[in-house]
């Protein structure tokens, strides 16, 4: 293990800026092999703060010269050990002048100022600023900036920086300059500039107060054909902030601009939002529904965060939620308002949860557990997490249920009112929230303060001679890495009863005041609280965290007769698919042990006669074919009923994880509801086949949903007729959504031909960047694949680790993706991953941590698995210069 381990910086010893900046002034002179950079800063002492030194930070930059009010410093007057330059005792106000310089070509961490296919770019947050200058480099230093930049015109006929464009012209030598000029306070995590040879689509838009702004989406020659929709989804943005939340773009200008070498989404630089070419490029003829959807979310995120992030900031990067986690949820209330009706809605909510479960659940469960505001971190960009993000959103959702939509808005617009052009804190959203609606919410403070998800027990009680029924609610949360107690949440429990026929029983509120609903939210605050209904006549079916409600764990003992009558009548959509996840769960579970057990038994090859004899209901089969023979369904509705639980789902729900019979189990259950619905299953794909031209909207996209999901089933019976059907979609789709599903069919299966088939979308689109990107992630998570197969892709001409999307789409799929494969049993999977995060580190550190978290969780696996896991993260803790991104996860990792 390395020797010299990175300090840990705790929230706890926050302390304020030593000094305050009110402008900053930067000239670039841009060239790839020596950019230089000269910087003026006008600075003042914080009376807040009693420092006297004005500190700076700088990484893997040269420094050429300091002055301080008109001095030049030497060596003897400032103190640079490292990345942290100080300059003791300096005058209340200080001027400084800074000149660096820096190797946009070399940068491949992507962090700071760095070139992509001859294109420069930025990327400041959180800590990248320091890698073009020195400066302190805190969310709660805010400054207005003014930006000279200068470069070729011939290579860079392109300068952006942000906010509004000033001033324009030539230079000596074929050079020429831009100025730009940010007239709102910003930190410098929030600076960007883009300069190359790219192209635009512009338009006109006039905002609600009649205020016409130009938008602008910049991206490489040949790319201006995939525009349209992030630019449609740009002025949906701005239209809803306004009429939802009454927020104005402020800019006479905003620009997006999409570059292929990005470690993130997107990001949300003031004026100039910096996004993965992943969230921009989408026509029919590369771009899937789920990229189109995606595209739409990551467009609103950004754009949002103009006033959730930007307007008002973060004052440390441990309240990093206070931006992500409200502007995710933003988000999300801004997809499902796009898509316009209930049951879309509740398609959107589902998606969320989906992946709060698939992601955020086993990282609560795991090493690198934390709080949504956490309380110490080594790297900070390892806390760019889903607890940060999706987590964060919940408990922003959390708000709403409990003020109600119009008490939310008064939360927000007190918010704004109070914090506008400041960097605050998560207490100071909370606070807002709960003075805008006379609440009380200081207990709701633990959601940012305890780690774990909450799991709540639920029992009720009837008594039919008094017609009551009692709820009562238990809560508990097990222990994380260091909190070990945890005090009662504050949870609000949206609940409903049906009653013999499936209708819903207008509910009282305890005491009998106020109108009657058919769904309540019940505040549990208490560590066991019990919940009383009255004039309910007949034994009810509870409907419990309705439309998930909060982000716990919730259990009760449904019998199977009463998970198939909810997923038949339950009111709430989310419900109703709930219920059969549960019913689908409990089978998984059943037939995961069954597995085992025939393993430990010796009967290898009687695995399925086996699981056969288990398998004897049909109590998930019927209500399946009920559903998904619905047609008042909406049949993105229907598609989601019809996903069963994921592996990664699955082994949450085991003591100890085995994924070999995690896969057999999920393979045979897919495969027996293949034989058991397959005239089901093809009546419905001809129904719901693509015809026409092609159309992103949702009612569209539902459709092939539908049909994709039918077809991936009916490819588990790997026979003759199914490979045909997926051949005819692949030959015959005008859409990316149906070929890649087509496509996908026939990798999982055994048909003669599906390496011609790979073969022939590979030369069709070898020019495609993101579609050869799909084309690698289909091959890593095939069930067909093992990881020699991926060795030898990682050959392929088209590879690369140095870009983000690529090594994303290969090596991350196939380790977090392709689990059975990746858990071989040999230990070969973590082999080939600790190669590659090791090889990562030495590229992009940032990008390797993320790569290494696959196996944080390495003590829920049997003994033998654990052993081949340890003995690989330690070959990863063993290797030279590791980065302080993959040390923090590899050392928590093995030490929880």
């Amino acid at each position: 293990m390395r020797t010299d381990t990175p300090p840990t910086i705790y929230r706890k010893d926050y302390a304020a800026p030593s000094y305050l900046v009110d402008t900053v002034d930067m000239g670039f002179d841009l060239t790839p092999a020596r950019t230089l950079v000269a910087t003026r800063i006008v600075m003042r002492r914080n009376p807040a703060s009693s420092e006297q030194d004005i500190v700076l930070y700088g990484e893997e930059i040269e420094l050429l010269q300091l002055r301080l009010n008109g001095k030049t410093l030497h060596a003897r007057d400032y103190r640079l050990d490292g990345g942290i330059l100080r300059i003791p005792r300096a005058p209340q106000d200080s001027t400084l002048e800074i000149e660096t310089a820096l190797r946009p070509d070399h940068n491949t961490s992507l962090m700071g100022l760095y070139v992509s296919n001859g294109n420069f770019f930025t990327q400041c947050e959180a800590e990248g600023f320091r890698k073009i200058t020195y400066f302190p480099d805190r969310p709660d230093v805010m400054a207005r900036y003014t930006v000279m930049l200068r470069a070729d015109k011939k290579t860079c006929p392109v300068l952006l920086s942000n906010g509004n464009l000033i001033e324009q012209g030539e230079l000596p030598d074929g050079r020429h300059y831009a100025k730009w000029e940010d007239p709102f306070k910003k930190p410098s995590y929030l600076f960007a500039l883009v300069a190359g040879n790219l192209v635009c689509q512009e338009e006109s838009f006039r905002l609600k107060s009649g205020r016409e702004v130009l938008l602008q989406v910049w991206v490489e020659h040949g790319n201006l054909d995939k525009t349209q929709h992030a630019m449609d989804s740009l002025k949906n943005s701005i239209r809803w902030d306004e009429e939802r939340f009454g927020l104005e773009l402020d800019l006479d200008r905003f620009m997006i601009v999409a570059v292929g070498d990005f470690n993130m989404g997107a990001m949300e630089n003031k004026g100039l939002n910096i996004f993965n070419t992943k969230f921009v490029l989408a026509n029919p003829r590369i771009a899937t529904d789920i990229d189109y959807a995606n595209i739409e979310a990551v467009v609103g995120h950004e754009y949002f965060h103009n006033w959730t992030g930007n307007r008002v900031t973060c004052r440390d990067w441990f309240q990093l939620s206070l931006k992500e986690g409200l502007t995710v949820f933003r988000d999300q209330e801004f997809s499902a308002d796009m898509i316009g009706t209930e049951s879309g809605r509740a398609v959107k909510r589902i998606d969320d949860v989906r992946v709060l479960r698939q992601a955020q659940f086993p990282e609560d469960a795991g090493p690198m557990a934390h709080p949504v505001r956490p309380d110490s971190f080594v790297e900070i960009n390892n806390f760019y997490t889903v607890t940060v993000y999706e987590k964060g959103a919940e408990v922003v959702r959390m708000y709403q249920t409990l003020l109600g939509r119009d008490g939310f808005r008064k939360g927000m617009d007190l918010y704004f009112a109070r914090h506008d052009g400041q960097a605050v804190a998560c207490d100071d959203f909370r606070a807002a929230m709960a003075d805008a609606n006379q609440r009380d919410l200081q207990q709701f403070e633990r959601w940012y303060s305890q780690a774990g998800t909450p799991r709540v027990a639920v029992t009720m009680a009837y008594d039919a001679a008094a017609k009551t029924v009692e709820l009562t609610l238990r809560q508990s949360c097990p222990p994380t890495p260091g909190q070990t107690e945890k005090l009662p949440f504050h949870i609000p429990v949206a609940i409903g009863l049906l009653d013999a026929k499936g209708r819903d029983i207008v509910l009282q509120a305890e005491g009998g005041k106020g109108k009657g609903a058919i769904t309540r939210v019940l505040e549990l605050t208490q560590a066991v609280q019990t919940f009383h209904f009255s004039g309910i006549s007949e034994r009810p079916v509870p409907s419990l965290l309705r439309g998930f409600s909060a982000p716990v764990v919730l259990e009760y003992s449904y019998s199977d007769a009463e998970l198939a009558f909810l997923m038949a009548h339950d009111s709430d959509a989310f419900n109703r698919w709930e219920a059969g996840q549960r019913l689908a769960m409990r089978r998984l579970l059943t037939l995961t042990h069954a597995v085992q057990e025939a393993r430990q038994a010796g009967h290898v090859v009687a695995v399925e006669s086996v699981l056969n004899n288990v398998l004897q209901d049909t109590a998930l089969t019927d209500a399946l074919r009920i559903t998904l023979n619905d047609k008042k369904l909406d049949p993105a509705f229907r598609e989601l009923v019809l996903t069963l639980p994921s592996e990664t789902m699955i082994a949450e729900q085991m003591e100890v994880i085995d994924p070999q019979a995690i896969h057999t189990a999920r393979q045979f259950l897919r495969r027996s509801l293949a034989q058991a619905l397959r005239s089901d299953l093809e009546a419905i794909y001809k129904a719901n086949r693509s015809k026409g031209p092609y159309h992103p909207d949702a009612a569209s996209s539902g459709k092939r949903a539908l049909q994709n999901v039918v077809l991936s089933y009916l490819a588990e019976l790997d026979d003759e007729a199914v490979h045909a059907l997926a051949q005819k979609q692949c030959d015959n789709a005008n859409n990316m959504t149906d070929r890649l599903a087509a496509l996908a069919a026939l990798t999982n299966s055994h048909a003669e031909d599906k390496q011609d088939a790979l073969a022939d979308f590979y030369a069709e689109f070898e020019d495609e960047a993101l579609v050869i990107d799909k084309w690698f992630t289909l091959q890593a998570t095939a069930r067909t694949t093992d990881v020699d197969a991926v060795r030898a892709l990682t050959q392929h001409l088209a590879f690369t680790l140095k870009n983000p999307n690529r090594a994303r789409s290969l090596i991350f799929s196939f380790c977090n993706g392709n689990p059975s494969a990746f858990h071989a049993t040999d230990g070969s999977g973590y082999a080939f991953w600790s190669e590659q995060v090791i090889a990562l580190n030495s590229i992009n550190p940032q990008v390797a941590a993320r790569l290494a978290r696959s196996l944080d969780r390495w003590r829920k696996y049997a003994p033998a698995l654990q052993e081949k896991m340890r003995a690989a993260l330690q070959k990863i803790a063993d290797a030279p210069n590791l980065s302080r991104d993959v040390a923090e996860v590899v050392t928590k990792s093995l030490a929880h």
